[in-house]
């Protein structure tokens, strides 16, 4: 669970468990492959330089959390049922704070409170039905009035660029699909039938997200 900061940390919405590895999209793996070097690397920079940055000081809960990123984003595609592609597009803002802020870094303090609010703007900006703020912040263990915040923050940080372009989408699954091939997963993204259904469902909105 999340730490808030100044808050009692709110309930999980439907105890602890998460779907099984055949019910996850192949995305959400790589994704949190991805997230988890990145967050080692720059743990070791902040080491180095005794500095975080202060850009995403509004996204770092008191102690980082025990729960993995990659169960994590689990926990959020189960709950929320959310598009795979919400996730693409979450990392897509991710990648694009660190290429606009690169003296903030996405560490263990803030990567989690990251990623449920640029997967929360994603579904926004996605998918036709989704779930209000209030339960997203329940699925991801922090105070709605935090992650009202945060959404708030991200949006500014982002200069509310938070549309992803069809070319840019597909950009970032080839990128996927080459760290899976890089790390000895022999199937590519397209074969998950999830991700097919995404990349088909952002092709026909690319003159929308441009």
């Amino acid at each position: 669970m999340l730490a808030s900061t100044g808050d009692v940390e709110p309930d999980l919405v439907v105890g602890q468990d998460i779907p099984t590895e055949a019910a996850t999209p192949r995305v959400l793996t790589i994704i949190s492959h991805v997230m988890e070097k990145l967050v080692a690397r720059n743990e070791w920079l902040a080491k180095q330089t005794k500095v975080f940055g202060k850009s995403l000081e509004a996204f770092h809960g008191v102690r980082a959390p025990s729960i993995s990123i990659g169960k994590y984003l689990e926990r959020i595609y189960k709950y929320t049922k959310c598009s795979p592609s919400c996730f693409v597009v979450g990392y897509a803002y991710i990648d694009r704070l660190a290429h606009k802020y690169p003296g903030s870094l996405v560490v263990s303090l803030n990567v989690h409170r990251l990623l449920v609010t640029c997967v929360m703007i994603a579904s926004k900006m996605l998918d036709d039905v989704h779930y209000n703020n209030e339960f997203y912040a329940r699925v991801g263990g922090v105070s709605n009035a935090d992650l009202n915040r945060m959404e708030l923050e991200l949006l500014f940080l982002l200069d509310f660029r938070v549309t992803v372009s069809f070319r840019a989408f597909e950009s970032y699954c080839f990128h996927l699909e080459k760290e899976m091939l890089l790390n000895g997963h022999t199937s590519s993204l397209q074969d998950n039938g999830p991700v097919q259904e995404s990349l088909s469902a952002a092709s026909s909105l690319s003159t929308l997200y441009v």
